[in-house]
């Protein structure tokens, strides 16, 4: 078997039942899932049996230990050659194992990292959220708009390993906040090669409302600082931008106030941001409104992350 894919869930039964909809459609099909139930009060063991007929597919539960440790509890139990690991929210194209098998042989990867989008069917504020976690207006191109695919830190929503990585490296050492950048640094610095497979991506289904994007955005900031108590070099330029923006927008506010000299210049900064926000997300997904929309999304998806990312820094720097 060549595929192992690992998928811990917690309280997710309709967005497992799509996911799993989407693995029965693959056009490769040697390979097995296994879903980890993280100690849910809403199991999906009744989700998995009814697709068994369509998928080799096996049903762990253990209590409540967070997802990297689940996805640990999946990999002991696999017989793949190589571990697929995505988030329960996903949706994946029909030729995904297809293309990421043969990148997989083509270019001797250990290890990789997938990219997500929206799907066309996708509501007007998932296709935005999509565009504030993807665009490089927003996050640089860190999330799968790179040129070096090297550099790429995968995320756990759409990532994988071999086996030999997971026996090597021990699986996730922690059972959240950053969990999956951290093992990404570990798995490189171990020797074993990582890059990211742009072709490999996923349909992220966000859940989310705005004030859950932003609150996601903050720990995201957070669990940058909090990996790098693990790894002294994560953080990194590109992660204190959106800090950057934060004080900015604080700074163009205060001069608002106190300096008419100086807020004009930095208005004008940010509306030529945000127009190119509104235009790039509205030709992107041929929509007005999703255009509108994005630039709430990408000012609190940066904020968000900005402030995360400055308050735990604080904290740490507190802490000594």
């Amino acid at each position: 078997m060549f595929f192992s894919v690992i998928i811990p869930v917690y309280n997710r039964l309709e967005e497992l039942r799509e996911l799993l909809d989407s693995l029965s459609a693959q056009s490769f099909q040697d390979f097995e899932v296994i879903v980890i139930e993280d100690g849910s009060s809403l199991t999906s063991e009744s989700v998995c049996d009814s697709f068994k007929e369509k998928l080799t597919i096996h049903y762990l539960y253990q209590e409540n230990q967070g997802q990297g440790f689940a996805r640990n509890h999946g990999m002991q139990e696999a017989k793949g050659s190589f571990y697929v690991i995505f988030d329960s929210d996903v949706i994946v194209p029909k030729d995904y194992l297809e293309k990421l098998k043969m990148a997989i042989e083509s270019r001797n990867l250990d290890a990789f990292g997938g990219p997500d989008a929206a799907e066309s069917s996708f509501s007007t504020l998932q296709k935005a959220m999509d565009f504030a976690m993807t665009s490089f207006l927003t996050t640089g191109g860190i999330r799968g708009k790179m040129k070096n695919p090297a550099s790429y830190q995968a995320r756990g929503f759409n990532m994988g390993v071999s086996r030999q990585v997971f026996e090597e490296t021990k699986g996730f050492v922690d059972p959240n906040r950053g969990e999956d950048i951290e093992w990404s640094i570990r798995i490189k610095k171990c020797g074993f090669k990582l890059e990211l497979v742009k072709e490999a991506f996923v349909f992220h289904k966000r859940k989310n409302t705005l004030k859950s994007f932003f609150n996601q955005a903050y720990s995201f900031g957070q669990n940058r600082i909090h990996v790098s108590r693990y790894h002294p070099d994560a953080v990194k330029l590109v992660h204190l931008l959106p800090s950057a923006f934060l004080v900015f927008l604080a700074l163009t506010f205060v001069s608002g106030l106190f300096s008419w000299s100086i807020f004009p210049v930095l208005l004008l900064v940010f509306l030529i941001w945000i127009s190119l926000v509104f235009f790039f997300a509205s030709l992107q997904y041929m929509s007005l409104k999703v255009g509108g929309l994005s630039m709430a999304t990408s000012i609190l998806q940066l904020a968000g992350y900005g402030a995360g990312l400055l308050v735990e820094g604080f904290r740490k720097l507190l802490k000594g």
